[in-house]
């Protein structure tokens, strides 16, 4: 018989490790299963339009090869070059980027701020206030569009009309479309009132969320309501600013209705262009649909990219904390 090993070499013997249940061993695969059916549609909806697209990107596709009259061509990465070498993507891109991040700025901070006060007011108010963002929130784009290029008409508007009553004498038949700036803050208000409900509400439920102890305590130890947001509910209200902030992001980056309702088309001279009316003129206007699709794909990468980057922060911000 041979000896039982003793000693140091003897503690590092391992037991053998159990066998694996089988049935646990494919219980894994149990969650796919449930979500195949929303994968497969998810598919259908998403991956192959988007592969249509990128497809497109690399082609030589304008209203000839849409009839059927000649076939297309491979052109690589040629619509891209085209893309990159022309100044007014360049100068679009910027303008959409800064419309974008003022358009999602202003719809956060007004969202917030009435999801404090919906916290602060009695229950007939609170209904109202709720009500009417919910009536924004439910306005068809155009819809709510062209209700706002009524109010600031130049001739019938009633905007002009108080403004003029209230001695703003340079207000009187004033244009709000024709000028670059003003054309993207009306455009911007337009934005922020049928975009802030989503906030407002999503905020609001995540205070309610709270525990009222805890805000409790920080206004008796003297915190400003400012002071409560910044360093109280915020931190605790991530995961829900995280969800509104790249919902707010996705939509006011590839907006299209109201730029093209507000501006008619993209305003005076091309001035109030975003990416997306821009891609519609190459593709639709222009029967450039290769360029136009080019401007989506890169529309989808740059968004892609944002919401990683985001993403990235927040992950790293938590870990800090």
């Amino acid at each position: 018989m041979t000896a039982l090993r003793s000693g140091p070499r003897a503690a590092r013997v391992r037991p053998r490790a159990a066998p694996r249940d089988p049935a646990r061993r494919h219980g894994g695969w149990t969650p796919w299963l449930y979500l195949a059916p929303a994968l497969a549609v998810l598919g259908a909806l998403l991956v192959y339009p988007i592969y249509q697209l990128g497809l497109i990107s690399f082609l030589e596709y304008t209203q000839a090869q849409v009839s059927g009259g000649q076939p297309t061509s491979f052109q690589g990465l040629g619509n891209y070059a085209t893309l990159f070498g022309d100044g007014e993507f360049w100068s679009v891109l910027l303008a959409t980027v800064v419309f974008a991040a003022a358009c999602v700025l202003a719809t956060l901070a007004t969202g917030c701020a009435l999801a404090v006060l919906l916290t602060r007011v009695r229950a007939l108010p609170r209904l109202a206030l709720m009500l009417a963002g919910l009536g924004a929130w439910a306005t068809p784009a155009i819809t709510g569009s062209t209700v706002w290029l009524f109010l600031f008409d130049p001739d019938f508007g009633p905007v002009n009309k108080v403004l003029t009553a209230l001695g703003l004498s340079g207000f009187a038949d004033f244009s709000w479309t024709y000028d670059r700036y003003t054309a993207f803050a009306l455009v911007l208000l337009e934005v922020v009132w049928c975009s802030f409900p989503f906030v407002m509400i999503t905020v609001y439920a995540g205070i309610r969320a709270v525990p009222a102890e805890i805000v409790e305590a920080a206004a008796l130890d003297g915190a400003s309501a400012w002071r409560i947001w910044r360093s109280v509910l915020a931190p605790m209200l991530r995961p829900i600013l995280v969800v509104v902030t790249l919902q707010s992001v996705i939509w006011d980056f590839k907006l299209f209705t109201q730029i093209y309702v507000m501006t008619d088309g993209g305003g005076v001279a091309r001035q109030n262009l975003v990416l997306n009316v821009y891609a519609y003129q190459r593709a639709f206007a222009s029967s450039q649909y290769s360029l136009g699709a080019a401007i989506g794909v890169v529309m989808l990468l740059l968004l892609l990219g944002v919401t990683l980057v985001y993403l990235r922060l927040l992950r790293r911000q938590g870990e800090e904390l």
